[in-house]
């Protein structure tokens, strides 16, 4: 009688271990997959930390390399460089409401550009030349211009004409016009007015030539 209850109790017990096994089996698997889990985002985060690590050092060996070749006109203050957008007043450019360049606009845009077609073939970027206005409406008595837009267009068409007639390549700048917008200072006053009259560059990536479509 005891011989049977000892092997109803044996055969009871087995069930159980072999659960708890597989319990354990389960909980240590799904412990795995959360570990791989969690090294794969971390190395996730690492790559892309390296990523956004070796952008920002490229974008300051960048701008010093621009700062190095615009050197000579920013010690005397004839440019500006704030974020890779080289800024020239259009009072020096330009007489106000007139697309004509001045002598001494001439002289500083000769100045600029063998350093900037240097800058540019060492890198294979393109110039962007933008211009800017104030706020204040072209007056009337002006008929060569529509508007801000149309006058801010022709004065950066003007130093990329300048620039090209200077030497450096066609293929490598091109002309954008902003009118008003994107006003560094208030146009409340001459002073902001004037900060507002500028044209600016910016060396910008050469855009990927794009595969052709095949013809149908």
């Amino acid at each position: 009688m005891m011989t049977e209850d000892f092997d109803a109790g044996l055969e009871s017990a087995v069930p159980v271990w072999a659960v708890f096994g597989d319990l354990m089996a389960g909980l240590l698997g799904a412990f795995v997959l959360i570990l791989v889990c969690a090294l794969g985002i971390q190395l996730e985060l690492a790559t892309q930390l390296e990523s956004e690590v070796k952008q920002r050092q490229a974008e300051t060996q960048r701008l010093q390399t621009l700062e190095k070749a615009l050197a000579t006109p920013l010690a005397a203050g004839r440019v500006t460089l704030t974020n890779g957008r080289i800024g020239i007043n259009g009072s020096v450019l330009f007489a106000l409401n007139s697309a004509e360049l001045q002598p001494e606009g001439r002289q500083l845009l000769k100045s600029l550009t063998a350093p900037l077609t240097a800058y540019l073939q060492s890198r294979n970027e393109i110039l962007m030349v933008s211009g800017f206005t104030d706020d204040r409406q072209v007056r009337d008595g002006n008929r060569r211009f529509a508007d801000n837009w149309e006058l801010s267009a022709q004065r950066a068409l003007t130093v990329t004409r300048v620039m090209i007639e200077e030497g450096i390549p066609s293929a490598l700048i091109f002309a954008a016009a902003f009118g008003s917008e994107q006003a560094v200072a208030s146009n409340a006053d001459a002073e902001g007015r004037s900060k507002n009259r500028r044209v600016e560059m910016a060396p910008t990536p050469r855009p990927s030539a794009s595969p052709a479509k095949p013809r149908e």
